[in-house]
């Protein structure tokens, strides 16, 4: 796979080669995404705007995976979504209807991380539970390639944005994120 411009910065390899660099759960099911590429990065930049400013990568090709649990009459659903780091899902509105909950929030990380058995800043939608639906925001699939979570805060995944609509169990959903209103200068 050839990298755009954005992501001349990073060295990456297949991640097929590289299953150090992933977590268990990902590197099991990292054949759902056959043209991953897999890039180290220092762990203390695995959030996104300082994975971005460090790396030089664009907000618009990097993709956040969140973990949402809804809860109607004791009963807890998980879902994931996936939107542009530009977004911010779209979680008491359209994510708490589609889960069919009464409420929903971000799962503690202390819990997406136990039940994903992957590192929090690392969290991915592939090798996500087999019965959590994952939804994807449909901007997100129409980027050429678009940089996520690997499982681990040392690495990050590239892969082709239409990608994330194949992972098994995905949906593309339209409007499931809302832009992030930038903030003006004083």
């Amino acid at each position: 796979m050839h990298l755009s411009a954005a992501f001349s910065a990073v060295e990456a390899v297949p991640a097929s080669e590289r299953p150090d660099l992933l977590a268990p759960a990902v590197a099991a099911a990292i054949g759902a995404v056959p043209d991953a590429l897999v890039f180290p990065i220092d762990p203390d930049l695995a959030d996104t705007e300082a994975l971005c400013a460090a790396y030089g990568l664009p907000l618009l090709d990097s993709v956040n995976c969140v973990v949402i649990r809804g809860i109607r009459a004791g009963d807890e659903r998980f879902a994931v979504c996936l939107t542009q780091a530009t977004k911010r899902v779209d979680v008491n509105g359209l994510v708490r209807r589609r889960l069919e909950a009464r409420r929903a929030s971000f799962a503690p990380m202390e819990e997406a991380v136990a039940r994903t058995g992957m590192e929090y800043g690392g969290i991915t939608p592939v090798g996500m539970p087999p019965q959590w639906p994952i939804w994807v925001d449909s901007q997100a699939v129409e980027r050429d390639l678009v940089c996520i979570g690997s499982g681990l805060r040392r690495s990050k995944l590239l892969v082709p944005g239409q990608a994330l609509a194949a992972l098994p169990g995905a949906e593309v959903v339209t409007d499931l994120a809302r832009e992030i209103p930038q903030q003006q200068p004083n």
